[in-house]
């Protein structure tokens, strides 16, 4: 079944009837148990989560949250200082979406966290803001299609982490609606609701508002960047005491106070030259400081 057909029918992928039914679900109890206190965790339950029905059995739905599966997952992939040194590389897949997330914020601990002792105190320091990691990645599972043999790609850079999700923006959603977070419809809405359940996500479709916020203190931002087919979102590391220049400085305070503009904007509010401010956008945005909207002469810029 195409997804224009579900999507007239008003189903989604996730919704209709999993051909594998031969399913076990410990993961999935062990996290209820565990996060909930659930410890009979029965047919009922399946059926309240909007995994089983008595008619059609379980759905695909409860396929991707269950054990074993055959579906793609995540392939995570560690460079060193170019994307020709592999320092380290997982692929998780056919197995349920619940122990992707986890094995994925594993190996985020491994490399963009340590810990710190100062005198008597032990602290965790994040190079990349742990809530933003968990809210990219549960995103990415929550909103991504599942009926396209494709994995969640995450690259993790020394600089950075890009996720790139497959799966454009859901029927009936902007970009604009998406980059300020007001997503509404979700493509996966029974997972969402288990990622929900287990405290994973705080609320449906805040995701990119809690990334954003996640970066409040940090000179740099994260970016999202929406294709027809896929969405990609870059974390770049924290930056709490910048080296900006005045002049990249007076184009960040123009930008604070303005939603959206283009660089001829930018260049009128600040009193440079276009070539100048266009030499400055393009280094903050490679810094993840400025973020960039669109294409060509319909490029705006906002912080």
């Amino acid at each position: 079944m195409t997804r224009l057909i579900l999507e007239g029918q008003n189903q989604t992928f996730e919704s209709l009837k999993s051909q594998k039914q031969d399913l076990s679900f410990r993961y999935l109890e062990k996290a209820f148990q565990t996060t909930l206190g659930i410890q009979a965790f029965s047919r009922d339950i399946l059926k309240t989560l909007e995994l089983y029905s008595d008619k059609e059995g379980y759905n695909n739905a409860a396929a991707l949250l269950a054990d074993e599966n055959t579906f793609f997952g995540i392939d995570l992939v560690r460079f060193g200082e170019n994307i020709n040194i592999l320092q380290n590389r997982e692929t998780i897949e056919h197995v349920s979406v619940l122990e992707q997330f986890e094995k994925a914020m594993k190996m985020y601990r491994l490399y963009y966290q340590y810990e710190e002792i100062k005198e008597t105190h032990r602290n965790v320091v994040e190079m990349i803001p742990a809530e933003a990691f968990r809210e990219a990645i549960a995103n990415a599972i929550i909103h991504r299609t599942w009926d396209v043999d494709a994995h969640i790609r995450v690259s993790m850079h020394p600089d950075r982490i890009e996720i790139m999700s497959p799966g454009g923006l859901p029927k009936g959603i902007t970009e604009e609606e998406y980059l300020e977070g007001q997503v509404s419809i979700l493509r996966n809405p029974i997972i969402g609701n288990v990622f929900f359940r287990l405290h994973h996500i705080e609320r449906f479709g805040t995701g990119v508002k809690r990334i954003n916020h996640a970066y409040a203190n940090s000179d740099r931002n994260p970016q999202f960047v929406v294709f027809e087919n896929s969405i990609k979102v870059t974390l770049p590391l924290l930056l709490q005491k910048s080296s900006l220049s005045t002049d990249e400085r007076l184009i960040c305070e123009t930008l604070s106070s303005n939603k959206r503009l283009s660089s001829s904007e930018i260049a009128s509010v600040a009193g440079f030259g276009k070539t100048k401010v266009v030499s400055l956008l393009k280094t903050l945005v490679e810094q993840g400081i400025v973020k960039s909207v669109g294409t060509g002469r319909g490029t705006k810029y906002m912080t």
